[in-house]
């Protein structure tokens, strides 16, 4: 599969890959087949703040999670060289800042898997966990973070 090519056809453009946080790698290749990415937040552009069930609905926070999916293929490109490379992923793990009576964060995370079902089909949907928590990084509304396999 041409993953490069898939975007076009889906005429999806990635960003400017996201600067590190902190002091930590951006992707971990190990077992020289896996590449895992730390957590992306949903910045394209303009920073964006809040919480699930308080600030943002359900569908702008599916836009936040496809965000962070495009900031991780962002990353993942910088570091491989190819996307062509990524055999599908294998697992993601998505933070949704949540409103304390907040408790859709599996519609929320939705919104990266459609993506990578959109790039990998059916089959290529990872195994998945999508967890409400208190605060995130700046306060953003959703951070992703996930494990591929690679060629």
């Amino acid at each position: 599969m041409d993953i490069t090519k898939k975007l076009e056809e889906l005429n999806i453009t990635l960003p400017e890959p996201p600067k590190k946080g902190g002091m930590y790698s951006s992707v971990k290749i190990y077992g020289g087949c896996y590449a895992y990415v730390s957590g992306c937040g949903p910045v394209i552009g303009t920073p964006v703040q809040g919480r699930l069930g308080a600030e943002f609905s359900i569908p702008e926070g599916q836009i936040y999670a496809r965000n962070c999916m495009l900031n991780i293929l962002a990353v993942l490109k910088r570091e491989l060289g190819d996307l062509n490379r990524l055999k599908g992923a294998i697992k993601i793990l998505t933070f949704v800042s949540s409103a304390e009576d907040f408790f859709d964060q599996p519609e929320v995370a939705n919104g990266g898997s459609q993506l990578l079902k959109d790039l990998f089909g059916e089959e290529g949907l990872p195994a998945r966990s999508a967890v409400g928590v208190s605060a995130l990084p700046g306060n953003i509304p959703v951070e992703t973070e996930a494990l591929f396999e690679i060629e």
